[in-house]
């Protein structure tokens, strides 16, 4: 299985909508989230600057690739049909695997 990249994910988001989308993960039960929220780079008032972005963006994946999820998230990535307005995100759901339960301890 392929990791996800930095680049990776801000090509699909330049290509789908045009602009680099904030994204946040949390869990809720059984559930690990990714929702890509409304905020993106290119605001005026979006609260990173575009090195501090991409190592949020990092961070996050490198917890996705942990868990086994790149394959998941780069399929939804491509194939989504919504996107993220304003006070609403849009949120792939991925059941917290083996894997993933290994690192939450």
């Amino acid at each position: 299985m392929k990791p996800l990249e930095v680049d990776e994910i801000i090509y699909y988001l330049q290509n789908r909508w045009g602009k680099k989308y904030d994204f946040r993960l949390f869990i809720r039960k059984n559930t690990l989230y990714l929702q890509m929220m409304w905020k993106f780079l290119e605001q005026e008032s979006f609260h990173l600057t575009e090195t501090q972005y991409k190592e949020s963006l990092a961070e996050k994946i490198e917890i996705l690739n942990r868990g086994g999820y790149s394959e998941k998230v780069r399929i939804w990535l491509q194939t989504v049909n919504s996107k993220p307005r304003l006070g609403r995100a849009v949120s792939l759901q991925l059941e917290i695997n083996e894997r993933m339960k290994e690192f939450l301890l």
